[in-house]
């Protein structure tokens, strides 16, 4: 029998040329994936998580205010309103590329807050008070008030931040195991954290050296904007593969991606302790960048790949067309498809938003569900392909009317 849900293929101009193809008949259960007909789904119990999560922006917040008290006890107000509008630069430029590498399966907004106000609040507050007692420690040991800065700055700063930022990380993980699909995710999640330390501690800088605010601007936001966002990535990165991995692979990839995070950012201020920075920068630095980039755009490739993967298995059953398979791989050919769906209004942009999103969603469910590591990927998978349906006979019929 035909697909339910699954009206004929749309037609129009600005889609697809190949819209008129026809849709491959599904079996008679639907995929197997899906869990059969008289499904039903299990209702989630996810009151403990959001608790958690909104004790988490809570506590950010407070670390937040805190650290600003102290700033503003230090510079006053205006010092501290002209830092934060300067510190604004770098946080939203750092965002819109996480956006950007972010494109194929966007996580949830919710969750990128929490990200977001864990590494803004919490992390900040958590390595000022540590650091500061690194360097007390070690001044009362030496009497030595430079040798306290190196060594704080060498060694106690990255050990104690990176734990701070991707203890805010491993959380998410932990908590939103089923929104954390593969590396691509682990620099998403990373990225905003840092970028939230990063922004909340510019502003220290910006007050604390405000006779040299040019200087200082340019080395942290011109020269060193993602500088954070590399440390704590390697965390994310080795979460990501945790998250394809055995259930359990986070407790030694985890502590491997933390000690790469910690040897980058302790080469970091090493450079600008010794006064190498300039020679470090090029020789070091911007490689090392370089190859950040690289490495993304293969892990982006690679995550369209795999929503291609799975999307042609459920076409071959017969829940997508394909033609709609060749649209989802593609952000152009997404984005001429929203043109497309515009035609029927905002009811019929937005299902095909819809359409995009759990499609793609559904695409990692069946990854996991494929490796065995999440039980509710089956659930997942029935769910989205209700949604995939309803949005789809949403923007077909209004975009029919619209002819």
């Amino acid at each position: 029998m035909a697909n339910p849900g699954h009206p004929a293929p749309a037609t129009g101009a600005g889609w697809h040329a190949a819209a008129a193809a026809p849709v491959p008949a599904a079996p008679e259960r639907g995929p197997m994936l899906a869990g059969g007909p008289g499904w039903r789904p299990v209702p989630r119990r996810r009151t403990p998580v959001l608790v958690l999560e909104v004790f988490g922006i809570a506590l950010g917040l407070a670390g937040l205010v805190w650290v600003l008290s102290l700033v503003l006890a230090e510079g006053g107000a205006s010092a501290t309103a002209v830092a934060g509008g300067l510190a604004f630069i770098p946080l939203l430029v750092v965002l819109l590329v996480v956006r950007w590498v972010d494109r194929w399966e966007p996580e949830p907004r919710w969750v990128l807050l929490t990200a977001l106000v864990w590494g803004v609040g919490v992390s900040t507050a958590v390595a000022l008070i540590f650091n500061e007692l690194i360097t007390a420690s070690v001044y009362v040991s030496t009497g030595d008030a430079t040798v306290a800065s190196v060594v704080s700055s060498v060694v106690g700063a990255p050990l104690v931040e990176e734990s701070a930022k991707g203890l805010g990380v491993l959380l998410i993980f932990l908590l939103h195991r089923r929104s954390f699909d593969g590396p691509v995710d682990g620099i998403v999640y990373a990225g905003v954290v840092a970028a939230g330390f990063a922004f909340t501690e510019n502003i220290l800088y910006f007050v604390q050296y405000q006779e040299t605010l040019p200087q200082v601007f340019l080395s942290r936001a011109i020269i060193g904007p993602f500088a954070h966002v590399t440390f704590t990535a390697c965390i994310g990165i080795a979460l990501g593969y945790a998250s394809r991995a055995g259930r359990w692979s986070w407790l030694y990839l985890a502590p491997l991606g933390w000690f790469g995070a910690v040897i980058l950012h302790a080469v970091w201020n090493a450079s600008a302790a010794l006064s190498l920075y300039g020679v470090l920068y090029w020789v070091f630095e911007i490689p090392l960048f370089a190859a950040g980039i690289v490495l993304v755009l293969w892990l982006r490739n690679d995550e369209r790949a795999t929503i291609g993967h799975r999307l042609t298995e459920y076409a071959q059953a017969g829940w997508f067309a394909p033609y709609e398979v060749t649209m989802l791989t593609s952000l152009a050919g997404r984005r001429a498809a929203r043109r497309w769906a515009d035609a029927g209004g905002p009811d019929a942009a937005a299902a095909m938003r819809e359409f995009q999103s759990a499609a793609s969603a559904l695409a990692y469910a069946r990854q996991r569900s494929l490796s065995g590591r999440d039980p509710r990927a089956r659930q997942d998978e029935a769910e989205l392909l209700e949604r995939v349906a309803r949005a789809r006979e949403e923007f077909t019929s209004r975009v029919g009317r619209s002819h």
